[in-house]
């Protein structure tokens, strides 16, 4: 394929410094690149499958290793329960092992559209929304009592109110499914991953942040445990511990919008860091982290003999003050005396779950010049994230969280791919670009890409120095 043509970006085209790394001799790290998020239409077909071919030999002929594809329960079992449609995939997945790639694939039990690089809209399965109608709990709620239809709440994980299946039935019936009817991609190793979706984004989070409510960045979000199924449990756990007063969520906690300072709850020497205020943060980040035992218990069973992982989003945003607010509504219990993602990574050992962070992009000086008001490190909790995960001794995998085409960029990405001083010698077993579009194909984007992908390889890369 002959790649078109942009104009050069400085940064794009200059040549190594004298304080770029080089990276040559490295370890190998393997890297797939996501495909559009509408490659599979609302018709169940392949979108445009001769460039999308010829985009995947272009990918393929610069040794990228594989791509990633969103597999949608929306798009799949649409029109009625366990009415599996699998076709539009088979014909992808037949285009991806013809390019001579590999699969990574997510099981994305939840809506696209409305959030930050969404261009397409795939709601969840017709069938579940009209349940939600009749019960709008099963879909996670604020305070104000606004549902959320990205995806189910997981205090339905074990309610038998989906045509006598509970919400963990539906997820494993999917993934069952779905490796009965690839048996042979699986065989014959074009699918080498999967990763399971456990939340908003397929991230294992509560969609705390969600633009269709009117989030802005860098807001702290808001607590979404409002739904009956949330309501009772927290009462229980709270009579459990004593003190069935503290069984309703936390007042003083600000709007999605509010800063930390502003609010009660977050402000530094708030309720957060009261004795009822660790028992509410503890139990909400405990739901997220059952959540995620549950279902990857079952992904295991569905795929056994294939790596499993799954994703953490990078809540960087107030991650300089005391309470770290936008984390905790997201659910990762994590503040200033406190590692929110021990726990998470612990968990993730249990099931053999390599663990997919993202924003290793990002830059925190950057970050402070575009946003000061923030408190943002994306750097520092990108250290923090990788090394408890590397402490519980698990594989642990990344991806940008933003569209990315310069060497800076690509940079930090290798930086934190292989960090340099780590005495232990860890390093990133894959990297996930976000993703393939148009741009990325442009002549010098795509010449940079490539130069990024033989520095992750390990290998050299003078022959691109321009």
């Amino acid at each position: 394929m002959k790649v078109e043509k942009s104009e050069p970006l400085v940064s794009e085209l200059s040549p190594i410094s004298e304080s770029e790394r080089d990276f040559t001799g490295t370890t190998y790290i393997p890297i797939y690149v996501m495909l559009p998020l509408d490659v599979i239409t609302e018709q169940n077909t392949v979108n445009n499958p001769g460039k999308l071919l010829e985009d995947l030999k272009t990918l393929k002929s610069v040794n990228v290793d594989g791509v990633m594809v969103d597999c949608w329960w929306g798009l799949v079992e649409s029109e009625k329960p366990q009415g599996f449609r699998w076709s539009g995939y088979k014909h992808l997945f037949s285009l991806v092992k013809e390019a001579g790639l590999k699969l990574q694939v997510v099981m994305s039990f939840h809506e696209c559209g409305g959030n930050v690089g969404d261009d397409v809209n795939i709601s969840l399965p017709r069938w579940i929304l009209e349940i939600g109608k009749n019960n709008p709990d099963i879909f996670f709620t604020d305070k104000e009592g606004r549902r959320n239809s990205e995806c189910l709440s997981w205090g339905v994980d074990k309610e038998r109110i989906f045509f006598g299946r509970t919400g963990l039935e539906l997820y494993f019936d999917y993934m069952r499914s779905f490796r009965q009817e690839f048996n042979s991609f699986f065989e014959d190793d074009t699918i080498v991953e999967i990763e399971v979706g456990l939340g908003p984004c397929g991230e294992l989070r509560y969609p705390s942040y969600p633009e269709r409510h009117g989030w802005k960045y860098p807001g702290i979000g808001e607590f979404q445990c409002y739904d009956k199924y949330f309501q009772k449990n927290l009462r229980n756990a709270a009579e459990i511990r004593g003190h069935s007063e503290w069984g309703v969520a936390p007042d003083g906690t600000g709007e999605y919008n509010s800063k930390p300072q502003d609010t009660d709850f977050f402000r530094d020497g708030g309720d957060w860091d009261s004795y009822y205020g660790r028992f509410f943060l503890r139990w909400y980040a405990q739901q997220l982290i059952d959540h995620g035992d549950r279902v990857l218990s079952l992904a295991n069973l569905a795929f056994e003999g294939t790596q499993i992982s799954a994703k953490i989003s990078g809540i960087h945003w107030w991650y300089k003050t005391a309470s770290h607010a936008a984390e905790l509504t997201a659910g990762f219990n994590n503040s200033c005396h406190r590692d929110g993602y021990a726990a998470i990574a612990h968990m993730f050992k249990k099931h053999n779950t390599a663990f997919n962070f993202t924003c290793v992009e990002l830059r925190t000086m950057e970050q402070a010049k575009e946003f000061p008001e923030a408190m943002a490190d994306p750097e520092g909790l990108v250290w923090q994230v990788l090394n408890s995960a590397w402490d519980e001794g698990i594989l642990v995998a990344s991806e940008n969280a933003l569209p990315c085409y310069d060497r800076d960029g690509y940079n930090k990405i290798l930086e934190n791919s292989k960090p340099r001083k780590d005495p232990d010698g860890h390093h990133l077993a894959a990297f996930t670009y976000l993703r393939l579009s148009p741009t990325l194909m442009e002549e010098n984007n795509f010449k940079e890409f490539t130069r990024f992908v033989k520095r992750l390889h390990g290998e050299a890369v003078g022959d691109l120095q321009v």
